[in-house]
């Protein structure tokens, strides 16, 4: 889909680099358990609208392929822009075309397979250069996008397609902070180009805090040009939101609009720069 880079340039506004590798292997290993302990009628269900737990099990298993093809092994052909179609259209196609094609796959063997091929993608984020460029994080509005960015992306897709299996199932968030801390860094990368269009003098600074042992603190700081999350805190921000981790991730991946999270949130400062953060999507939506 995306030819190689060859050099990315400085990202320092996106804030400090985040480190996903070495969770990919247990994050595969959590998925695993999960299907595994499925019963029969389970694979039925709808975990997302209009997919079923077997359509997001395929889908995963669609960005395993994509993943090793076009990144370990150099593979360059595959499905192509249709004339005008944008990034999320053509996203939304292929993912279809291929759940599409999926639906003859048993749950049994599809389990197997993203067993076999999980463990591969595992391997390949573990051994991958962090600093080196790789494809674009269009959320972030970042092209090319440095591999640490990028298989950080990765890593929250893939958590975010388990809680939707194990939503649909009836099972709640997995909340494990060494998944979850990784999945809520990743997502506030977000911040700087959901503020781009905001007008506010140099130095203002919009907070949003995480509470709990998953959670955290980002700071985007109105820079010139952009606004970084690179910057130091100046003190009191011109806003604060201030969110539990269950709405901060659901409101990053659409599973709640942005005035339900605004609704939940603890806000302080200026109203109109909180619900400018809150409009916040970490996806391709």
């Amino acid at each position: 889909m995306n030819s190689r880079p060859t050099g990315v340039p400085s990202h320092l506004w996106l804030g400090a680099p985040i480190d996903a590798r070495p969770l990919f292997a247990p994050e595969h290993a959590a998925l695993m358990a999960t299907l595994r302990g499925l019963a029969p009628a389970d694979w039925g269900k709808e975990a997302v609208p209009g997919w079923t737990v077997r359509d997001v099990a395929a889908h995963v298993l669609g960005d395993f392929y994509g993943r090793l093809a076009r990144d370990r092994d150099g593979h360059r052909e595959g499905p192509s822009f249709a004339p005008g179609e944008t990034l999320e259209a053509f996203i939304h196609r292929i993912n279809q075309e291929w759940v599409d094609a999926f639906s003859r796959v048993s749950p049994a063997a599809l389990t197997d397979t993203l067993d076999l091929v999980g463990g591969q993608v595992a391997r390949f984020f573990e051994a991958a250069d962090p600093d080196s460029p790789s494809l674009g994080v269009s959320w972030a509005g970042v092209d090319p996008a440095p591999m640490w960015l990028d298989s950080a992306r990765d890593f929250t897709e893939f958590w975010t397609h388990r809680q939707q299996i194990r939503h649909a199932v009836g099972q709640d968030t997995d909340a494990d902070p060494r998944f979850l801390s990784v999945v809520l860094d990743t997502f506030m990368r977000a911040l700087p180009h959901t503020l781009r269009e905001v007008a506010a003098p140099t130095g203002t600074q919009v907070q949003v805090r995480v509470d709990g042992p998953a959670g955290g603190t980002w700071t985007a700081t109105a820079a010139g040009d952009r606004w970084s999350l690179a910057e130091p805190d100046a003190g009191r921000p011109a806003a604060l939101v201030a969110l539990d981790a269950e709405t901060a991730w659901r409101l990053c991946t659409r599973g709640i609009q942005p005035d339900t999270a605004l609704a939940r949130a603890r806000v302080e400062g200026d109203r109109e720069l909180a619900g400018a953060a809150c409009r916040i999507v970490s996806i391709v939506y």
